[in-house]
């Protein structure tokens, strides 16, 4: 009775089972500790390397061969011989990384040398392939030996047993390279560019987000951006909701869904095409749309896309909410099919109308969809770029976040007003992205 209160006790804490023989499992602590040292250790050398002073004379220190040789050969070689090429590299590395998380883990003294060996010429391999400077070389090579060590002692110590955080880590590797080289790096490197003058040289501090709130060019990209993220995902989901609502049931609904949901599958730029035809302006025979629509009963033409102030970015926010509104109909459709039919019954047994039913049980119900659609419509008109580019070029204070910061970095050679502006459109969307974070967690403890 005593070993079994002991050892639900046991688990009760978190302890580890023992492991195979009566051998103690490493202690959980002292390797948390360790991984902590080793990645303090490695973050103080990437911090040294970073601050040390360059050697304009220093040769490059390489192993004959490095990626950015790699790629000058490559693009010196026509279309049809660089497929193959990178197909054969590519699968050749993934190659080697499946036949490593096959094999290695595997029990046996041979493996273990495998293990070993591999820990340290991975990390050895990759960063030598950089073709670091002889100033950079011993930090480098320091680097690579601290996370070689680092990855084979914490797992040897694993508890799951030697092999699995080798195997874990093998089979994350190549989506955490790609993310920490193609989101990670380029965020840090927009955050820093955004203290920096035009050429990157001279730091200047918050003068680019100053100029980003009095600028009329930056002043105007973030009320219209604003606007733009309030407004579209309302109308999108408030429209996509009654879309939803009124095909339930419809005959044909299949089709009619179809035809809502069509303009979300058109290229933006396609998008932006017909929109400016139908916002067309001139003198004589009308091609727009809508300016047909009002000559026909008498009044002028109107130059819709340059009335200002916000007529113009109106018209281009209902560009956008016409795309978005067939992903909101599709979305809130499927969460409103999957709302229980017992409670619609039983508020219809109460009594209640059929907009009492929708409002208080149907919309309860599809919350969480709803949260998604705003969210993602949210996002989607925080970066937006094509439709202010293809229908206005940001004239007449049309002008977006995502449009002028491309604006700034390509016409005027701006790189710290575009990378200010980019962080201004990070700063709006990391509240989104981490309510929707919140938002899932709650689901999985309510499930």
């Amino acid at each position: 009775m005593s070993q079994t209160t002991t050892s639900a006790a046991d688990q009760e804490q978190g302890a580890s089972p023992p492991e195979r023989g009566g051998r103690k499992p490493p202690s959980r602590r002292t390797t948390r500790l360790g991984v902590a040292i080793g990645l303090i250790l490695i973050a103080a050398l990437v911090i040294f390397l970073l601050l040390s002073p360059p050697n304009p004379d220093a040769r490059p220190v390489s192993l004959g061969f490095s990626y950015n040789s790699f790629f000058q050969w490559i693009g010196n070689l026509g279309p049809i011989v660089q497929i193959p090429i990178v197909l054969i590299v590519f699968a050749a590395v993934v190659g080697i990384l499946l036949v490593l998380i096959e094999f290695a883990p595997r029990a046996g003294r041979g493996y273990f040398w495998l293990r070993l060996i591999s820990c340290f010429a991975i990390p050895f391999l990759a960063f030598m392939l950089l073709r670091p400077y002889q100033g950079a070389v011993i930090y480098v090579i320091a680097i690579a030996l601290v996370a070689g060590g680092l990855l084979f002692w914490a797992d040897y110590r694993a508890s799951q047993g030697a092999g699995y955080m080798y195997q874990l880590t093998l089979f994350m590797a190549p989506a955490a390279i790609a993310i920490l080289v193609g989101l990670v790096y380029p965020s840090i490197a927009t955050i820093v560019q955004s203290f920096f003058d035009k050429t990157g040289e001279n730091f200047v501090g918050l003068e680019n987000y100053v100029w980003a709130f009095t600028n009329p060019q930056g002043f105007w990209s973030i009320i219209n951006t604003l606007i733009w993220a309030i407004f579209a995902p309302i109308f999108a989901t408030v429209v996509g909701l009654a879309y939803a609502a009124f095909m339930e049931r419809a005959r044909g609904e299949r089709l009619l869904k179809l035809l809502v949901f069509m303009p979300f599958a058109i290229a933006p730029v396609s998008i932006s095409l017909i929109w400016k035809f139908v916002y067309d302006y001139r003198q004589g025979e009308q091609i727009g749309t809508l300016n047909a629509i009002v000559v026909a009963f008498g009044g002028q033409p109107v130059p819709w896309l340059d009335i200002w102030p916000l007529v113009n970015t109106f018209c281009l926010l209902f560009a956008f909410v016409w795309a978005q509104t067939g992903f909101a109909m599709v979305v809130l459709s499927a969460a409103m099919k999957a709302v229980p039919v017992e409670q619609l019954e039983a508020a219809q047994l109460d009594g209640t109308s059929a907009w009492q039913r929708f409002i208080n049980v149907t919309v309860p119900g599809i919350r969480t969809s709803i949260i998604v659609v705003l969210t993602t419509v949210t996002i989607a008109a925080l970066k937006l770029y094509d439709i202010v580019a293809v229908m206005t070029g940001g004239r007449a204070n049309s002008t977006v976040l995502g449009f002028e910061m491309v604006n700034q970095q390509q016409r005027f050679q701006s790189y710290g007003h575009s990378a200010a502006l980019a962080v201004l459109i990070f700063v709006f969307v990391t509240p989104l992205i981490v309510y929707n974070v919140l938002q899932l967690r709650k689901q999985r403890e309510v499930r």
